[in-house]
């Protein structure tokens, strides 16, 4: 399964984020909330975006193969995303607008064309049966 390669990888992003709070956290000795440090502010963000986006992403990758997509089709997606994330995380760390606006681009782009797959390969004479 392709799709397994790009859950992965976007959890081991997570896990890089996730290490990023805790070292800041330390760093700064902030146990709760962000001290009104940005660089803790800062990451803490770009740990929960990437936590809003990449589960449904997955799910929506996994999906997509399950129900017949080409493999190109998988790779381009997971590409896309991984690539979104991590210009996204880029953009807001060294508060670049222009990387982090093509992150989110990127980000959606792929969620739409993920959408899109399963929308097209889904299973419709089973769904609309009434067996």
């Amino acid at each position: 399964m392709v799709s397994a390669l790009y859950v992965v990888l976007g959890a081991l992003l997570l896990i890089k984020l996730s290490v990023d709070v805790v070292r800041l956290r330390m760093q700064y000795r902030v146990a709760y909330g962000d001290g009104g440090f940005y660089e803790l502010q800062t990451a803490i963000r770009v740990h929960g975006n990437a936590v809003e986006y990449i589960p449904i992403a997955a799910l929506l990758l996994v999906m997509m193969e399950m129900n017949g997509a080409d493999i190109w089709m998988v790779h381009l997606c997971g590409i896309m995303l991984l690539c979104g994330r991590l210009f996204h995380y880029v953009g807001l760390k060294q508060r670049e607008f222009r990387w982090r606006r093509n992150g989110m681009a990127a980000t959606y782009a792929s969620l739409l064309l993920m959408v899109a797959a399963n929308l097209y390969y889904l299973p419709w004479s089973q769904i609309l049966t009434l067996r």
